[in-house]
């Protein structure tokens, strides 16, 4: 994502800040992330926690470990679901210390990059194919709901995904999630000393949008983004019925790792991540 784009479109690029529905955005993710899949394991598969560098669930680009950071909880023998899992590092890390977990991706091409890993690996991850606003489960199956940098920054209706997180966990279960950190919209995405300056306003809510021309001549959206201010993020899980436990920023700690537009130099100034860490509440003893 690039926070560098002025008002509207450019005709030039097909890059810039306009509203994109639900279905449009469904579509387009689903066309680019299986495109992306193979380049996207090969180029972050390793900093992620790849089958080839040991299994890891990592949090963003700062570096924040789950294994240090114990957001989750003891998951030993807990019933997990992934949202928006990619290649399942974040999954097969989970399993590996006793969690019955199924890793769910909209995109059919990243979990064909999950089955690669887990042949690399010499284990087998449940996985499933499955659009995250309509999770294919029963309500309060799960004890635990998770993503990192998945589904919900790429929906245009993140209300939905986070009802169907509230409805398949059970009462008093935990709910995680990382997405980009709000501030970044402002800012270009660029590693530099350029992407501290404030080129765009936190509160314009548009999604940022790619898109191209086809044979036909029509407009066809290829990537978007959707932003939403901290305020949002909150309003939004308590109106899934959640409750908001903590919200982690967490500091930088990837050495000189660079990701996209994301590097040690802005990492150390301002917050490159939001991590959501939210609960269901629990059923009162009057069955309430």
């Amino acid at each position: 994502m690039s926070g560098d784009v002025g008002d509207g479109v450019d005709g030039a690029f097909g890059v810039g800040r306009r509203e994109v529905g639900p279905a449009e955005t469904v579509a387009a993710q689903r066309r680019w992330w299986d495109a992306e899949a193979v380049g996207y394991r090969a180029e972050h598969g390793p900093f992620l926690g790849d089958a080839r560098a040991g299994s890891d669930l990592v949090w963003g680009p700062e570096g924040l470990r789950e294994e240090d950071a114990g957001l989750l909880g003891d998951v030993a023998g807990r019933r997990v679901l992934e949202v928006g899992a990619g290649a399942a590092q974040c999954s097969r890390w989970l399993a590996g210390r006793g969690a019955l977990v199924v890793a769910s991706d909209l995109s059919a091409g990243m979990l064909a990059q999950a089955v690669a890993a887990d042949a690399e690996a010499g284990v087998r991850t449940p996985l499933l194919q499955c659009d995250a606003r309509v999770l294919p489960f029963a309500d309060g199956v799960f004890d635990v709901v998770f993503t990192s940098y998945g589904a919900l920054p790429f929906v245009a209706d993140a209300e939905r995904v986070l009802g169907e997180v509230g409805r398949v966990l059970r009462p008093g279960g935990r709910f995680v999630g990382s997405v980009p950190h709000p501030v970044r919209w402002a800012l270009p995405d660029v590693p530099g000393a350029e992407g501290l300056r404030v080129h765009h306003s936190y509160f314009d809510r548009r999604p940022y949008v790619e898109s191209e021309t086809d044979g036909a001549g029509r407009a066809r959206v290829t990537y978007v983004e959707h932003h939403r201010t901290v305020g949002d993020w909150v309003r939004l899980v308590r109106g899934a019925g959640l409750v908001v436990e903590d919200l982690v920023e967490p500091e930088w700690s990837a050495g000189e790792a660079v990701w996209g537009g994301w590097s040690r130099l802005r990492g150390e100034l301002v917050p490159g991540t939001l991590v959501l860490v939210c609960s269901r509440p629990a059923a009162s003893a009057a069955g309430g």
